[in-house]
């Protein structure tokens, strides 16, 4: 096979005419510019509002290729949810601060706590889904957890506040529903019991009622799984079927600690 066979091959195998990788790139840019004009100090809010509809209306332009799709108007509508999103951010950034010893301020949640970046750009993320967005939201989404380890669906549905620490892990799928005051740790996973196209439609994964903490490894799946308010799932603790409130749930392991020393 000479090279143009080989070249012409690869055309013919290119099947998708709409993939272009230009959008992950700028997906990319207008969520890192997105964050640093909520929160950055020295970034100037008008002229970077400016900006970011510009880089919107391009990306806008390259992922709405069905005919009859108005993908450009949705900026204006996103951009009156922005104040009310950085509210909720701010939010979950003081409970981090509040509940975290470690957390030396509120400045240190902001720059270097990897659950805080995933929390914002899910938010950031969610209103674009809700609005019907192709494509965006979910490359927002795998911008966060590339960073961060931590996978947020933009489809899930979060309360106020909401803190994941540790980050590392940590999966919540499209159909989650979260209520207010919930705390995760690093490699919760809510998912779905299995994975099947003809669920598209349903809900697929947990209902996480409020003020439940969950820690480090737990596994909980199922559209019907609901863990009831004031509950405490224990670190890899596995469940796929509903807990009521004021639940504490554990899972205990056996462990056999043997002395090896030689004493004579």
């Amino acid at each position: 096979m000479n090279l143009k066979s080989i070249i012409e091959e690869i055309k013919n195998n290119k099947e998708l005419p709409n993939l272009q990788f230009e959008i992950k790139e700028r997906t990319e840019n207008f969520t890192k510019h997105l964050f640093y004009t909520l929160f950055d100090k020295n970034t100037p809010v008008e002229s970077s509002l400016k900006e970011l509809q510009e880089e919107f209306e391009a990306l806008a332009d390259l992922v709405c290729w069905k005919p009859n799709t108005p993908c450009r108007n949705i900026w204006e509508e996103y951009l009156l949810k922005l104040p009310e999103i950085l509210m909720k951010l701010n939010e979950d950034a003081k409970a981090i601060a509040y509940n975290d010893p470690a957390a030396n301020s509120l400045e240190e949640v902001y720059l270097g706590y990897p659950g805080f970046y995933a929390i914002a750009i899910y938010r950031l993320s969610h209103e674009l889904y809700k609005f019907g967005l192709p494509l965006v939201p979910r490359l927002m989404s795998e911008c966060a957890h590339r960073i961060t380890g931590t996978e947020i669906n933009p489809g899930a549905q979060i309360g106020v506040p909401f803190f994941i620490d540790h980050a590392t892990g940590v999966v919540i799928g499209e159909t989650a529903v979260i209520k207010n005051n919930v705390k995760i740790y690093q490699g919760v996973t809510l998912g779905a019991l299995y994975v099947d196209r003809k669920m598209r439609n349903t809900k697929r994964h947990p209902t996480i009622e409020e003020n439940v903490t969950i820690y480090a490894n737990a596994t909980i799946l199922g559209g019907d799984t609901t863990i009831g308010a004031n509950s405490i799932i224990g670190g890899n603790v596995w469940l796929t079927k509903s807990v009521p409130a004021n639940s504490m749930v554990s899972h205990t392991p056996q462990i056999k600690i043997k002395n090896t020393s030689n004493n004579g």
